[in-house]
């Protein structure tokens, strides 16, 4: 049978946490954050929420991410935390987001773990920015990501190491880094991309 791709995004969403466990990283002098991998159905399938950041911002200026940010002592858990910093950046209410799962943590420079947060909204609300953090809001299509043409990779170097860094092109905007590892991480996790 085959399956729309809606269908496949959702089938892969309900059984996000129930197929492996996930990887966790823990590395001395690194900080931790959570980020919201943001997915609105539509017809054809779902788009991802993205945002530009500022130039305003501590680190990642003017860069394309997804919205999160730095664990607060007062998080209950990263979950709380990725919830918390959209709705500090996007004015979206926790009880908009129905979180499906949690993907392997991430390293990524600076000095930064993140766990990504995987959430559905039914649709997106009114927003309230943060224009001090947030230049931009938009969405791309997720099968836009699952198109090898519609990107490419360079070899970078973190802590001595050599890794794939992905680069995508979306209209004007570069999708590239720990965003598009997510990205990446996310639809091999929920079957639509073969690695």
């Amino acid at each position: 049978m085959n399956l729309s791709m809606r269908e496949r995004i959702a089938s892969g969403l309900d059984r996000l946490d129930a197929e492996r466990k996930r990887t966790i990283v823990e590395m001395e002098g690194f900080r931790r954050a959570g980020v919201l991998v943001a997915l609105i159905p539509t017809d054809d399938g779902a788009d991802l929420l993205l945002t530009k950041r500022t130039d305003h911002v501590e680190t990642h200026k003017g860069q394309i991410a997804l919205p999160g940010g730095m664990v607060d002592d007062a998080d209950e858990n990263i979950v709380a935390t990725a919830l918390r910093e959209t709705h500090e950046e996007l004015g979206i209410p926790r009880s908009r987001i129905q979180v499906k799962g949690l993907l392997d943590d991430l390293p990524v420079p600076p000095h930064f773990i993140v766990t990504p947060v995987v959430g559905l909204l039914a649709s997106l609300p009114p927003l309230a920015v943060n224009s001090a953090e947030v230049a931009e809001v938009f969405t791309v299509p997720l099968a836009f990501f699952c198109d090898p043409a519609n990107g490419s990779t360079q070899e970078r170097e973190f802590r001595g190491q050599k890794r794939q860094v992905w680069f995508f092109q979306h209209g004007e905007h570069l999708i590239w880094g720990a965003t598009a590892l997510v990205v990446r991480s996310l639809l091999e996790r929920i079957g639509l991309l073969k690695v």
